[in-house]
């Protein structure tokens, strides 16, 4: 009877370590389940990685393309693109005879941020001389400084050597200023010869004059309305448009710059025009 007894306790023993050996490896097995999901989650992750470095590679791709020159200006100054699929409809806005006043400079250059414009602004060194602030303001908010010569003086009745010193004094005092060289010049009331072209080209400068006239240096359109309706009078693809740093230009900026938008045209980053050392 004991003996009976015996064995059936010894029988029950085997069983229940048998369960628990069964219920370690389950536990096991699904702490290695675990495991494994979460070694594929980190693959998952991993796989990401390569699909982010060809985003970045397209970004690189992207930005390198923006910096490749796509518009060039043709004999009449009007910005054309190198290439048939690029967008015809684009103005270059820019703004001449500054830097003179920090209010009337604030309110153009928060302007152009607001419609994401950029422009250029063609100074004379002597406001440079005077502003090297303001000058480096301009550069500061990401747009673009041109030549307009020292003194604002008509270059074609002066001699070679007084031509070449407005220019490149320009040039010089800018460098100075912000560590950049102007790429574009634009002579005074448009007026020029040969001898001054040969001094743009001198000094690596791309000559332009303009295509759009806003006539607000006109008294009889010394007021917003009349900027913009002479603007908008003129509009044209490649439209260079011509304005300056005055208070009423200043004004009618935001009007103007939707209603150019609204008529389905973009404004090109003068970063993009050819200069002559690119052509």
């Amino acid at each position: 009877m004991l003996n009976k007894m015996f064995l059936l306790i010894a029988a029950c023993c085997l069983i229940l370590s048998s369960c628990g050996v069964s219920g370690s490896s389950a536990g096991n097995a699904s702490s290695n389940a675990g495991q494994n999901q979460h070694a594929e989650t980190n693959t998952g992750a991993n796989d990401g990685a390569p699909n982010g470095g060809s985003n970045s590679n397209a970004e690189e791709d992207a930005n390198q393309q923006l910096s490749e020159p796509g518009y060039h200006f043709d004999q009449a100054y009007r910005v054309i693109p190198n290439n048939e699929g690029a967008d015809k409809k684009v103005v270059l806005l820019t703004f001449d005879d500054g830097p003179k006043e920090k209010e009337v400079l604030e309110q153009l250059l928060d302007t152009l941020d607001k419609h994401e414009a950029k422009a250029i602004f063609f100074v004379n060194g002597y406001h440079v001389q005077s502003n090297p602030d303001l000058l480096r303001l301009i550069h500061d908010r990401g747009q673009l400084i041109g030549n307009h010569s020292w003194d604002h003086i008509d270059l074609k009745q002066e001699s070679a050597d007084s031509a070449r010193k407005q220019v490149e004094d320009v040039q010089k005092i800018v460098e100075e200023t912000i560590g950049e060289r102007p790429q574009f010049f634009r002579p005074p009331f448009g007026s020029s010869n040969e001898t001054l072209h040969r001094i743009t080209e001198d000094n690596d400068l791309t000559y332009i004059t303009w295509s759009n006239d806003s006539m607000d240096w006109d008294p009889k359109f010394n007021n917003p309305e009349s900027v913009v309706n002479n603007i908008m009078d003129q509009l044209h693809p490649g439209s260079n448009i011509l304005m300056h740093e005055l208070p009423w230009t200043a004004e009618a900026l935001d009007e103007l710059l939707t209603k150019i938008k609204s008529e389905g045209y973009g404004f090109v980053d003068p970063r993009m025009i050819s200069h002559p050392a690119e052509s």
